[in-house]
């Protein structure tokens, strides 16, 4: 019987891909070595519900066995007994041996519900909402200052919540469909799983190009929706701020505008849409006013700055497929030697924000400064992983702690105004 045997990085990005392999999954060693990762032999929702856990067996144990459905080049499927192993260079573990043999029995991978939701998360990248609900509650928590008890105006602000959340999952896929059209994502193997190189949802087979399209256009039509109902309860204001967000996020990776091909304009877009643009805007909606536009605006700066540095960080890792395919933001632009300079920079810019913000907002208090001071030590702490592990697998740690201090910084932030 023949048999493939394929070994693969910690990321899954094929290294060895033998005859048996070739013979039995279609693929020609070229087109898959360097190139590919070993996902691309596996039904995607057996990959979200089954994969890391049959690693962490190969892991802990040394070794997983078992039986599953891999599918050909061609789409068609078949049933196998896989087994997976760890391999070691000089003592640290390097990545996976998998071994593969073809078998003829009938072979059912059930699919719970939850991986099929899960999917949807994926698809969506949901998880990275957070970008967008920081702002949200620091420009909430500010707008609601002065008012009586009662009148706050729950039912528009949590519209508002869902509309911008909505008009950022509608971002996220629209994102994925444009770089899947550029042929980014299918050039990108060096992205860290779940943090950088997109949902990979297409690349999965959890959809496909046209459903893509069809996810975010619908995700885009409920916002528009809700925000033409809170312009008709509240006024036009809701219309403009949620025309220039929607914009920015759409127009991010589609031609012909496609800002992050702007060398830097990508990541200031991205930061005045999920910082300023959404404080000033829920501040209009629960106020009905632009009265205090200019505070509510000035706010959502650090937040957003800190939302660049997420892009800044899924970059690196991005960076040489980016660069072929015209992705010129700021990484490709300065060089991923740079990072630490560029991250310090707007981090910098971020804490500079938050100085002007307390001593020049009437009513701030010295409670304004503890987001400040988690800024500083979580922020230098991060640096210096950034220095450390600049170039190595290491430094996803650094993804991982941005997307951290977004959020203790938002919801730090939060919390002192409400107290003020």
């Amino acid at each position: 019987m023949v048999k493939s045997t394929i070994t693969c990085d910690m990321e899954g990005v094929i290294e060895t891909y033998n005859e048996g392999a070739q013979s039995i999954f279609g693929y020609a060693a070229d087109e898959v070595i360097g190139k590919k990762r070993v996902s691309l032999f596996s039904p995607g929702l057996v990959v979200l519900q089954n994969v890391e856990g049959w690693l962490k067996t190969a892991r802990e144990q040394q070794e997983y066995t078992g039986k599953t459905v891999f599918v050909r080049k061609d789409g068609s499927t078949f049933p196998a007994h896989i087994r997976i192993t760890p391999t070691f260079k000089e003592g640290q573990q390097v990545g996976y041996c998998g071994v593969t043999e073809p078998i003829n029995e009938q072979v059912d991978v059930p699919i719970r519900w939850s991986t099929k939701l899960i999917s949807w998360l994926v698809v969506t990248r949901a998880p990275f909402l957070t970008a967008a609900l920081m702002p949200l509650f620091i420009g909430g928590a500010f707008a609601s200052l002065g008012m009586a008890a009662g009148t706050f105006p729950v039912f528009h602000f949590a519209l508002a919540v869902v509309g911008v959340a909505l008009l950022h999952l509608a971002s996220n896929v629209y994102n994925d469909y444009f770089d899947w059209k550029s042929g980014t994502d299918q050039a990108n193997t060096s992205y860290f799983l779940k943090y950088s190189g997109g949902s990979r949802a297409i690349e999965l087979g959890l959809i496909d190009l046209a459903g893509t399209f069809r996810v975010a256009t619908t995700l885009l039509t409920v916002a528009v929706a809700i925000g033409l109902y809170l312009t008709w309860q509240v006024g036009t204001g809701v219309l403009l701020y949620g025309l220039i967000g929607a914009g920015l996020g759409f127009f991010y990776t589609a031609p012909p505008v496609r800002l992050v091909a702007r060398h830097g304009i990508g990541e200031l877009a991205i930061g005045l849409a999920f910082g300023p643009l959404i404080t000033a805007g829920v501040g209009y909606v629960v106020t009905g006013q632009y009265d205090a536009t200019w505070a509510t605006f000035l706010l959502g700066v650090p937040v957003g700055l800190l939302t660049a540095n997420i892009l800044v960080m899924n970059q690196v890792p991005d960076f040489v497929s980016d660069s072929l395919t015209g992705k010129n933001h700021l990484i490709v632009t300065l060089g991923p030697e740079r990072t630490p300079y560029v991250y310090g920079a707007i981090l910098t810019l971020a804490l500079t924000f938050h100085t002007w913000i307390v001593l020049t907002i009437p009513g701030a208090t010295v409670l304004w400064w503890i987001p400040f001071v988690a800024l500083v030590g979580y922020g230098v702490a991060i640096m210096n992983h950034i220095v450390k592990y600049l170039g190595t697998r290491e430094l996803v740690k650094a993804n991982v702690r941005t997307i951290t201090l977004n959020i203790v910084y938002g919801v730090l932030f939060a919390i002192v105004i409400a107290f003020m």
